[in-house]
């Protein structure tokens, strides 16, 4: 009979490298961390302090710098410390824990990219009804409805992983207790996991990928659209540098995800999930509001109000 031993921990492999590149992705993991967190948490200041950013717009800004923070802090802190002290064990209680946060955030930022598509999609396609149609009841609805369709994705995936028997293989070909790392490790069948995640998580980036390139479809239309030309090149400055975070937040969750096999080679994806789960939530303070001019002139604003740069106009 086959050994089901049911094992206490798992080993996080990560990137296989002599000990100075580890120290050199300690301090790299450590940097990119530090950056988020304050990047985002003046991003919820700025916002916070002045009235004049207490719009939709902004109320989703803020929620997104709020789980931008928790996505990031559920694995770059962790990873930056192993890499450091090559303490590579994770419990098998602190994995599942780190799996169910992660899918928890992950899926809520895929869900929020969608939900400030169609903020944009309604603020400037349908100007004359935006206050009447995105409400804050409305605004508030959809901010929890993207923390419950996380819940409700990351419940499904950790319970289905942690079904599965692990008989001895405690090695896990990632940084993190990343879903398809995780199954490749078991020594149980996992076609119907593998079917699982496709199934879930397939339609969920799809259709949330759909949204935000449909809503910016008809946003590049109504700019071209608009007699201005001062006002097009504003629109299409801002939209342009969104889309830049969503086409590599949507890219490279599709890869790892949304594809049949996807749980079959997990050493490939190593790189890649630094992306979404490290480089994103880093670079979103500085596309979404240092190239917004209400936000540099809040932040002006406040820094003046402090008693910096008085020279400022």
């Amino acid at each position: 009979m086959e050994n089901h031993t049911r094992i206490s921990e798992f080993i996080l492999v990560g990137f296989k490298s002599h000990a100075g590149s580890q120290v050199l992705l300690s301090v790299l993991f450590s940097t990119m961390y530090i950056v988020t967190v304050v990047g985002n948490i003046c991003m919820i200041l700025i916002i916070r302090m002045d009235p004049n950013l207490h719009t939709p717009m902004y109320f989703f800004l803020e929620n997104l710098s709020i789980l931008d923070i928790c996505y990031s802090s559920v694995i770059t802190p962790r990873a930056a410390m192993a890499f450091l002290l090559g303490r590579r064990s994770i419990s098998y209680a602190g994995c599942a824990s780190q799996m169910f946060f992660f899918s928890l955030f992950g899926t809520t930022e895929a869900f929020f990219l969608a939900v400030m598509a169609y903020d944009r999609f309604t603020a400037i396609c349908n100007p004359l009804l935006y206050q009447v149609i995105v409400s804050r009841r409305l605004c508030v609805l959809m901010v929890l409805g993207s923390y419950l369709s996380g819940c409700i994705n990351c419940t499904i995936q950790t319970g289905f992983t942690f079904s599965l028997s692990f008989c001895g293989h405690r090695e896990i070909n990632h940084f993190f207790c990343e879903v398809a790392a995780v199954i490749h490790t078991s020594c149980s069948n996992t076609l119907v996991n593998e079917l699982v995640m496709l199934a879930v998580c397939g339609p969920i980036i799809v259709g949330t990928a759909l949204v935000v390139f449909v809503s910016y479809g008809y946003i590049t239309i109504t700019i071209i659209q608009m007699p201005s030309a001062e006002s097009r090149h504003k629109a299409f400055s801002t939209c342009s540098s969104h889309m830049v975070t969503i086409c590599l937040f949507f890219g490279t969750v599709f890869f790892m995800y949304a594809q049949p096999g996807a749980a079959s080679s997990p050493s490939k994806s190593n790189i890649i999930s630094i992306f979404y789960t490290v480089v994103i939530p880093m670079l979103n303070p500085f596309i979404y509001t240092l190239r917004n001019r209400e936000v540099k002139g809040a932040l002006k604003k406040q820094l003046k109000r402090k008693g910096f740069f008085k020279h400022l106009s």
